[in-house]
């Protein structure tokens, strides 16, 4: 996995998406849809280092955070904007959607 997507668990996932744009990816490991949404994530994340921080949350160690969130199937992606919840994304996303959406927030 890329070096410039984070790992947040239960400690550090409120201070990652209190300042700035953040898209957190929720997946597990033996989840296949998860696997493809990847590579996707790291390409976005090489397009937009340095101003938009890329996260993934592994559901089976943070379950408490997809409660929070109620996540109910993976891949569900989360884009945060200073903290606040802007957008949800249900299922394999492309890059293009990823980044409209990215570009449409970091405005």
């Amino acid at each position: 996995m890329s070096q410039s997507i984070l790992q947040l668990n239960a400690e550090s996932f409120d201070a990652t998406i209190k300042q700035g744009v953040v898209l957190v990816d929720f997946w597990a490991p033996w989840c296949g849809p998860c696997r493809m949404q990847l590579p996707i994530l790291e390409e976005v994340a090489g397009r937009v280092a340095g101003k938009v921080a890329i996260a993934k949350v592994n559901v089976d160690e943070a379950p408490e955070l997809a409660e929070r969130f109620g996540i109910q199937s993976i891949p569900t992606l989360l884009l945060f904007k200073d903290g606040k919840q802007l957008k949800q994304f249900v299922g394999t996303q492309t890059a293009r959607v990823l980044m409209s959406a990215i570009e449409a927030a970091a405005k």
